[in-house]
């Protein structure tokens, strides 16, 4: 066999199992991009990941997961949301039919939204304060928040951050402030850290739980959350 038949023949092999992968989508959260997914691994499934748009002037959190949705081109689509992702998940699942919604370190309705944050919708401070003193505060403070573990996690959030426009972050925290979803979308697997201090345990009922993980566990628990991922979606 000359050495293009075997080149040939090595690429008719790989080419079914490249054709047999399915997508799923990826939504990042609040202030973070698809760097924060970087750990996870799957077999079989083909990560796509949503990117951020602009928002419009006063546009809903519905009309924005409706803009969203022609980044999606499967006709049922697996939806694996982060944070603020997950709500827009949900919101997506209202415009499209969706096979599977998999919450990460998220809520799914009005009334898992911590108290604190509802009093922000009469003392809106969120949309005053200025997002750039945020970015520049301590190091164990940003560790704490979001349960980062170790300096190379929180240097990566930090540079995520850094690379978020303000109005994008502020419109956001607005939106998850006045959300008032009462809807699940059916097939929805939410997955929670214990040690969650933005969406605190005691607010939430996830179907899956991580012990001592927090806010931003899908970088330091990877693989039990890959491995609760794989479990739900075959």
């Amino acid at each position: 066999m000359t050495s293009s038949q075997s080149d040939r023949l090595s690429q008719l092999t790989k080419e079914p199992s490249e054709k047999a992968l399915k997508d799923i989508y990826f939504i990042s959260g609040l202030g973070a991009d698809k760097r924060v997914f970087q750990r996870l691994e799957f077999k079989g499934y083909q990560p796509v990941h949503i990117d951020w748009l602009e928002p419009k002037p006063d546009e809903s959190l519905a009309e924005y997961a409706q803009r969203l949705t022609t980044q999606i081109k499967s006709e049922h689509p697996i939806i694996i949301g982060l944070s603020f992702g997950g709500i827009v998940a949900i919101e997506i699942a209202k415009h499209i039919q969706v096979e599977q919604i998999i919450l990460i370190s998220s809520t799914k309705n009005k009334s898992e939204i911590p108290f604190y944050l509802k009093i922000l919708r009469w003392f809106p401070i969120h949309r005053i304060f200025p997002y750039q003193t945020f970015l520049f505060i301590g190091y164990s403070l940003i560790k704490w928040f979001f349960g980062l573990e170790n300096k190379e996690e929180c240097q990566l959030l930090k540079a995520i951050l850094f690379d978020t426009d303000a109005h994008f972050i502020k419109w956001a925290i607005h939106r998850v402030v006045i959300w008032n979803n009462e809807t699940i979308p059916e097939h929805l697997y939410h997955i929670h850290g214990e040690s969650d201090r933005i969406f605190p345990i005691r607010f939430v009922k996830p179907d899956f739980t991580i012990e001592k993980a927090g806010h931003l566990m899908v970088l330091n628990r990877a693989f039990q959350i890959s491995k609760l991922i794989e479990k739900v979606i075959n």
